[in-house]
């Protein structure tokens, strides 16, 4: 049934009518177009728009339709439309003209809006949950390594030794902020825009104030062009989950670049590694890989929203329809990574002595000397000179810093005593810097308790 025939005359072109609908993507909306519908025919009801018994029946009809889809008793028509002209066919096949009532007062426009809002509103929820889960493996995982020593990296050369504790917190920050940030979505989401019609409202006496408590949106849309034209919310969505891949990829990178033996730093487990069909000794991140593959995949959901929404004039346009599938593409895509690397994670094997043993080479220690002279008093350019120069030396014995005789060291600078040696210990490099947001123990400590606190307080 096209809800629009009255105009036409003609018959719709059969590629032409495939190419026009959305159901084969759109009908996994049908529970959100169901149920607001159930609120539309309340309020026209409580409103007297239409009869009270005809709202009734529609309401019960409606339950039945979305109890018999679920149940697999319905099976959604291919040849309708679109979801929204499915439900309305099959409501009016039960109840004739009474369901015949229900589109009063109401665009498709406004009717997609709200169903889009609808299921991004609760798809937010989800990869959150599957956030917090991850997060929560990090903040665990970090507790037990909280002296294990490891080498930081910069422009991927060994800089300064840290904590496996405090490298896994910064991933739980940059995961806490894409919570955050979803949480933002979610507020920007949640605007009722039923009651918009086509563009310009309605002159029915409805009350959309009903309708936002019976479907739990915290406000309405404020204006009727805005709400059937906006899809700021779905590139805000799109947006945040690409920025959630962007973060896993990155993990995913380093897990990749850990388990290679030039590394050797972490062991996958063989559930989330593959092996080679040609050569008998490997064993592939596959996982870890796909996930940093499908980023793209996300990006490009992300920036096909943008462009078809790019050059659009108020108020809806039929390029709209192209922001679902990318959104539940997304969507789809993340969720299924958040719940692999979670996995993946948990069954990681950390190597800390070889962590360990990688923190003492590459002279990581090597500001610490500078700064163990800054505090004898030598000025801190001075500082880093004298210490570059100790190691070029020790480049060219092939020894670290800490192996260097004192005598060798009084060469460069007379400054140097016994001392030095207390203070640039990988240890000692990192428990001096204890301050907060640092690696030191107490500080990764007290960093784990905040996470914690915050993560206590999201239940």
């Amino acid at each position: 049934m096209k809800l629009w025939g009255g105009r036409f005359s003609g018959q719709a072109d059969e590629v032409a009518s495939s190419f026009h609908s959305s159901l084969p993507f759109d009908k996994r909306l049908y529970k959100y177009d169901i149920h607001g519908s159930i609120a539309h025919a309340k309020m026209l009801g409580r409103q007297g728009i239409i009869p009270q018994p005809d709202a009734e029946l529609i309401v019960t009809t409606l339950n039945t339709i979305l109890t018999d889809i679920e149940s697999g008793t319905l099976n959604i028509d291919a040849s309708a439309e679109d979801i929204h002209s499915f439900v309305e066919a099959e409501l009016i096949s039960r109840i004739g003209d009474a369901g015949r009532r229900l589109h009063t007062g109401r665009s498709r426009n406004d009717q997609v809006a709200l169903d889009m809002r609808m299921y991004v509103k609760e798809e937010i929820d989800v990869v959150r949950k599957e956030l917090i889960s991850l997060l929560e493996s990090l903040v665990t995982t970090a507790r037990q390594h909280t002296t294990t020593i490891m080498p930081g990296f910069t422009h991927m050369q060994k800089a300064q030794p840290v904590t496996l504790a405090h490298h896994l917190l910064a991933w739980f920050h940059m995961l806490k902020r894409d919570y955050q940030r979803l949480t933002h979505c979610h507020e920007g989401t949640d605007a009722m825009p039923l009651g918009s019609g086509a563009l310009a409202a309605t002159t029915y006496p409805i009350d959309r104030e009903f309708v936002r408590e019976q479907l739990g949106f915290s406000r309405i849309t404020a204006n009727s062009l805005d709400a059937v034209s906006d899809r700021d919310f779905c590139i805000e969505f799109a947006s945040c989950l690409s920025i959630v891949m962007m973060h896993l990829s990155r993990f995913c990178e380093e897990l990749i670049l850990w388990s290679t033996d030039a590394f050797d730093f972490v062991e996958i487990s063989d559930e989330y590694a593959t092996g080679s069909s040609i050569m008998p000794q490997k064993k592939n991140p596959d996982m870890a890989e796909l996930i940093r593959g499908k980023t793209g995949r996300v990006y490009g959901s992300l920036m096909g929203l943008l462009t078809m929404m790019k050059g659009l004039p108020l108020a809806y346009n039929k390029d709209m329809q192209e922001d679902k599938e990318a959104v539940f593409d997304a969507v789809d895509t993340v969720k299924v990574c958040l719940s692999v690397f979670r996995a993946m994670f948990q069954s990681l094997t950390f190597k800390a002595e070889n962590m360990y043993k990688s923190a003492l080479g590459g002279y990581t220690n090597a500001t610490d000397a500078a700064d163990w002279l800054v505090k004898k008093g030598i000025p801190f350019r001075d500082a880093h000179e004298i210490t570059g120069k100790l190691v070029l030396y020790a480049i060219e014995k092939k020894v670290p810093l800490d192996m260097l005789t004192i005598e060798e060291l009084q060469k460069v600078s007379s400054i140097f005593d016994e001392t030095v040696f207390n203070a640039i210990s990988a240890e000692a490099c990192v428990n001096a810097r204890n301050v907060p947001g640092g690696p030191a123990e107490s500080a990764v400590l007290q960093e784990i308790d905040n996470a914690e606190k915050w993560l206590h307080g999201l239940c």
